[in-house]
């Protein structure tokens, strides 16, 4: 029996990655890119390897490329693995060319896909990547850890469509059947709020201007994302990987200087984040900035959570990224986060 088509639209990092993976194990796995991206996979395939052993686990697999969905009209599996702010047209243009047969799966961060998706697809399946990469060159991909995948619906239905999901992502990496998906999305989206502070002040691109400085607004940052999801009634899910709440109320809580010595070894593993990538060498306007960091504060809002240090970092983002971006002083971010804290401060 034929095996059930899959194609993969957005190979960065994330999807390129997982893309790869399915791709070495399952023939019926097809690739759509845009720009640059679709010539080099023709020519190079699409590569990927674990930061730590490059040369050990370098691997490269040469799936079906092809230009737009309606080239797989019986693709069983559409993963789209673009960025919320490209989600909207991608969406509307498999609509258009396959219709609302295949099952629909997003791999994204924040929960923009979950306003977008259901207007245009009856099956749709919500996927959290657990793992650290990073798109080196079109079709080059480095990733930290082959950590478990995560998929599930809002309302734990569509179990066969979700079964059969995971028989073929799990061909690549592991993959794991979630029943609380909405607290998995939004302990990710915590997570994710320390992307916009390391584009802003262009960590991983260059040194920290001020190391302790950094320390207490990523702890802060993070800390005003738990208590804004909690606020919220969201509960934590253990992310394999992933910093627990416990440990990001300690880092925010206790001294600097006593828990220094466990920040620097966790900020040596963390890679840049694919936004500082796309605002210092891409000179990107559009990123997840609003989905992540202004979705927090949108949400501290509607429950009465101060958070200062999210409200300063997204002004700072709106105001700067945008093409010709330079990267910021840690100084300059605390001092906006100050007049922030100022500015809302009772008389």
């Amino acid at each position: 029996m034929t095996e059930p088509k899959i194609l993969f639209i957005g190979p960065g990092a994330i999807g390129g990655s997982v893309a790869a993976w399915v791709a070495e194990n399952y023939p019926a796995t097809f690739v759509i890119g845009h720009g640059a991206t679709p010539a080099a996979l023709r020519a190079n395939g699409l590569t990927t390897y674990q930061f730590d052993e490059p040369e050990a686990t370098r691997r490269t697999v040469r799936p079906a490329i092809v230009d737009r969905p309606g080239e797989v009209a019986d693709a069983a599996i559409v993963v789209l693995a673009v960025k919320n702010y490209s989600l909207d047209a991608v969406a509307q243009q498999v609509k258009d060319e396959l219709g609302d047969r295949p099952i629909v799966v997003s791999i994204a961060n924040g929960v923009d896909n979950q306003r977008i998706l259901p207007k245009l697809f009856s099956k749709v399946i919500y996927g959290i990547a657990s793992y650290n990469a990073r798109r080196e060159a079109p079709g080059v991909i480095g990733y930290q850890h082959k950590l478990p995948l995560l998929i599930g619906t809002l309302d734990n239905a569509s179990g066969a469509e979700m079964r059969l999901v995971q028989s073929v992502l799990g061909r690549g990496c592991p993959t794991e059947i979630v029943e609380r998906m909405q607290d998995a999305i939004h302990t990710k989206i915590v997570v994710n709020l320390t992307n916009a502070l390391d584009a802003l002040v262009g960590r991983g691109a260059r040194p920290l201007s001020n190391p302790a400085i950094f320390q207490r607004l990523l702890t802060q940052t993070l800390w005003e994302g738990v208590r804004t999801i909690r606020a919220a009634r969201h509960r934590e899910y253990r992310l394999p990987g992933m910093p627990s709440f416990a440990l990001l109320q300690l880092t925010a809580t206790l001294p600097g200087w006593l828990i220094r010595p466990l920040f620097r070894r966790r900020l040596r593993a963390m890679r840049m984040s694919s936004m500082t990538q796309d605002v210092m060498q891409h000179g990107a306007q559009a990123t997840e900035l609003e989905s992540i960091t202004g979705y927090i504060v949108d949400l501290a809002a509607q429950h009465g959570v101060p958070v200062p240090y999210n409200r300063a970092i997204l002004k700072l983002g709106r105001e700067r990224f945008r093409p010709g971006f330079t990267p910021i002083t840690c100084e300059e971010v605390l001092a906006a986060v100050e007049r922030e804290q100022t500015a809302r401060s009772p008389d």
